[in-house]
């Protein structure tokens, strides 16, 4: 009964000063808020650029020249480039290798009729939009026989198919890609833009040969994308692809591999390691916010304290004890507490919802990240409640009474 009376005494007093309640409560409003936004945004972002890699094609590996160092200069000499014997040797007799596909990359204007248009181009194999899991919407794309014989056909990405072609088929035009003429066989399907905002339809795609020999004007390969037959054989497609280029660049004994070998996994922690970091450092600074709330509630305790020296001697004197007067503003500055977080979470909540639907933010709430900041309002409410109700229970009552 008598911890029943406290937490009503408690309760009556929050109610009969209702604005000093929620002023002292917006701090843990702002800091519980505060915090789960933060964790939010950045676990969304996380989650956004895993979901961009993984579209980035199934078990995917990423073979990229090295560099090496002249004179304390970082070049690529012609012994530790990728050429297309490298992924003609890497198509021989694979075992864990299931797709291969070489990335020529160039940029230019592209023009059709009296439609212009700047985008990238890619020179691949057929192997490419299966690695990538790249769907053709129109059309089909280019063979390998079309790769062998340096044909000139390409495949559209959305964006330049609109741009080249507003409101018409561009299955069967022709193209201009400088001054040379290419025939679209195909459109690709749409993906849209990536983590990093950047447009993955503005491009056009050709075989391999044809740009290297039309276009780029150069033998070398920027990159080859690998594709391991299943997730967990990607260590053992790895090691393949190690031992089939060092064959391939005569690599003996200990000499140092010339090229390295990405995993997607790698390509992930790479990734996300800036957002993990920058979750951490929004989710500490939002932290900070709750700190202060809770100082907030010790200076308006204190104050709260002061004002009610009065009411504390006369509990005291009709037979209140120590522990009581302790229990009841203990309670006051936990209530405070547990109310603000619980408007903060709510806040949180409905601010996560309105970045998701109007913003191209992405914010993932966390439960875990809501208990915690709940529990540690909670427990930031008892810490800083503690010193004001401490003060006010070791009151000696006949002081108190006098108190004016």
């Amino acid at each position: 009964m008598r911890v029943t009376n406290t937490i009503s005494i408690a309760l009556k007093n929050l109610i009969k000063n209702k604005m000093r309640s929620i002023l002292t409560s917006l701090g843990i409003i702002i800091g519980v808020c505060s915090v789960i936004v933060m964790v939010a945004i950045g676990t969304g972002s996380q989650q956004k650029i895993r979901n961009q890699i993984a579209s980035l094609g199934s078990n995917l590996l990423i073979v990229t020249p090295n560099f090496s160092r002249v004179g304390g200069v970082a070049t690529r000499s012609d012994s530790n480039r990728l050429t297309l014997a490298d992924v003609t040797n890497l198509k021989k007799n694979p075992v864990y290798v299931r797709w291969v596909s070489p990335l020529i990359e160039s940029s230019a204007q592209v023009i059709a009729g009296g439609q212009n248009w700047n985008t990238a181009i890619y020179g691949v194999s057929p192997d490419f939009i299966l690695i990538r899991n790249w769907d053709v919407a129109q059309g089909e794309f280019f063979t390998e026989q079309d790769s062998r014989v340096k044909k000139k056909v390409a495949v559209l990405g959305r964006t330049v198919a609109d741009e080249l072609f507003p409101g018409g088929d561009p299955l069967g035009q022709t193209i201009r890609i400088r001054n040379v003429p290419f025939k679209v066989i195909g459109v690709l399907a749409a993906k849209g833009k990536n983590s990093f905002g950047l447009d993955q339809d503005d491009l056009v795609m050709a075989p391999d040969s044809t740009v290297m020999t039309r276009l780029a004007g150069s033998r070398y390969v920027r990159m080859i994308y690998v594709s391991a037959v299943t997730a967990e054989s990607m260590g053992a497609a790895e090691n393949e692809i190690r031992q089939v280029m060092r064959t391939s660049h005569n690599l003996r004994g200990t000499r140092e591999d010339d090229f390295n070998i990405g995993t997607q996994e790698e390509i992930t922690q790479m990734a996300t390691s800036t957002a993990v970091t920058l979750t951490l450092l929004l989710g500490a600074i939002a932290g900070v916010s709750l700190l202060v709330g809770g100082i907030g509630i010790m200076n308006i305790m204190l104050v709260s304290v002061t004002e009610r020296t009065r009411e504390i001697g006369i509990r005291m004197a009709v037979g209140a004890k120590r522990n009581d007067i302790l229990l009841q503003f203990l309670i006051e500055a936990l209530v405070l507490s547990i109310a603000g977080g619980a408007v903060g979470i709510i806040l949180a909540v409905a601010v996560c919802l309105f970045l998701n639907t109007f913003t191209s933010l992405s914010a993932v709430i966390n439960v875990s990240i809501i208990f915690l900041a709940f529990v540690f309002a909670g427990s930031v409410g008892v810490f800083f409640g503690y010193y004001p109700a401490r003060k006010a229970a070791n009151m000696n009552p006949i002081d108190a009474l006098r108190y004016e």
